[in-house]
């Protein structure tokens, strides 16, 4: 399947922002978008949301595999999807990577697994889980963050009063036998979603969204141990959605100066917290680098080898690139026009990922069910 490409450098056009014309950045070099697998495993899981490039060959993982994790359930009810999938882009095949229980004692609420997720250079596989019974956060656990090792089985789970419902695609830094991981929590006292707020007539919205801080050791041979736990960012937006389960900070990227940039999706801005990995208090929340404009719930997040973000838009099908330096919203491209939405993509797009090669980008289309890439 291929999707009509259309370019956008503002809402209103290029005629209306002829500056934006004029400045090049990585998104208009990308003209190709390519399906290249579906993602529902055989148990029926639907609903793709994390998007990662394996950074290393280990047990059933070869590197430059791309792991995919599934939130719903054959059901469709979201905060109930146990399975990993794993593409390998040289044999063009998907397997099932992993299946965690659904319901896991150890995980307050069960089993759904989100789109924080990652693997470390010594193979292990992290992802949270943020579970539901019913699909609505009526029914909501706290959830916690599960440790796979390479073949898949669980080996850890991480659970406690600094997490609750881990949200955001992960930031990561890591050194080998050690890393330190940066996870949004979007579940703090978050109620169901026909809990309304009498001004506004949408589910209420409360600002006890996090960003958490997790250092890691990895002994050799062993799987990682949770040595402390930093909030760096608090009071950012969260609130239950029918259709969307929950909105809260979602993409994640460490810049190269430590600085730590995340997607405030309900405030439709992307935010910065300076110092991210030393930072002993949180920066509450953060200073605006750029809002509104091109950016439309703004969700997940990832470098350009310009060191520009590439931000997917969570209310209509399209992706956005943002100069983090100075805040300027380059570009944007639909890569998912799909018309059944309204506004077309709406809803569709969450997980994203760069080639290793850095010439284009993964990413999911959750009306579709598929793994897509985009290349120049």
């Amino acid at each position: 399947m291929r999707r009509t490409l259309i370019l956008l450098a503002a809402m209103a056009g290029l005629a209306a922002h002829p500056a934006l014309a004029e400045r090049q950045g990585f998104l208009e070099t990308v003209h190709r978008h390519q399906t290249l697998a579906l993602t529902t495993p055989d148990n029926g899981d639907l609903n793709p949301y994390a998007v990662v490039v394996a950074p290393v060959s280990a047990g059933k993982v070869q590197a430059g595999d791309v792991l995919i994790s599934n939130f719903n359930n054959i059901s469709n009810l979201q905060g109930t999807g146990t399975t990993i999938v794993d593409y390998n882009p040289a044999t063009k095949k998907t397997v099932q990577f992993a299946q965690v229980p659904q319901s896991l004692a150890q995980c307050p609420g069960g089993v759904g697994l989100t789109t924080a997720m990652t693997m470390l250079k010594s193979g292990w596989v992290i992802v949270g889980s943020f579970p539901s019974k019913d699909g609505t956060t009526t029914t909501r656990g706290e959830g916690c963050l599960l440790v796979l090792d390479a073949t898949g089985k669980l080996v850890a789970t991480w659970a406690g009063p600094t997490i609750s419902g881990p949200w955001g695609n992960m930031a990561v830094a890591d050194h080998g036998d050690h890393a330190t991981l940066f996870v949004s929590m979007a579940g703090f006292g978050v109620p169901g979603p026909r809990v309304l707020d009498p001004a506004t007539h949408y589910p209420v919205v409360l600002h006890k969204a996090t960003i958490l801080r997790l250092e890691v050791t990895v002994p050799e041979g062993k799987p990682p141990v949770l040595t402390s736990q930093t909030v760096v960012a608090d009071g950012l937006s969260q609130r239950a959605d029918l259709d969307n389960f929950v909105f809260g900070p979602t993409g994640l990227a460490l810049g190269d100066d430590d600085t730590l940039y995340a997607t405030n999706g309900l405030e439709n801005t992307v935010i910065a917290v300076d110092h991210a990995s030393t930072r002993t208090t949180s920066g509450g929340i953060g200073r605006t680098v750029t809002h509104d404009g091109l950016l439309a719930w703004p969700l997940a997040m990832a470098w350009t080898p310009e060191k520009h973000l590439l931000v997917t838009n969570g209310k209509n099908g399209q992706v956005v690139e943002i100069d983090p330096a100075t805040g300027k919203q380059i570009y944007a491209q639909w890569i998912d026009n799909d018309q059944a939405q309204s506004p077309p993509g709406n809803g569709d797009l969450f997980g994203l990922a760069m080639l290793p090669d850095g010439s284009g980008f993964y990413y999911v289309t959750d009306d579709m069910n598929t793994l897509m890439k985009a290349t120049r």
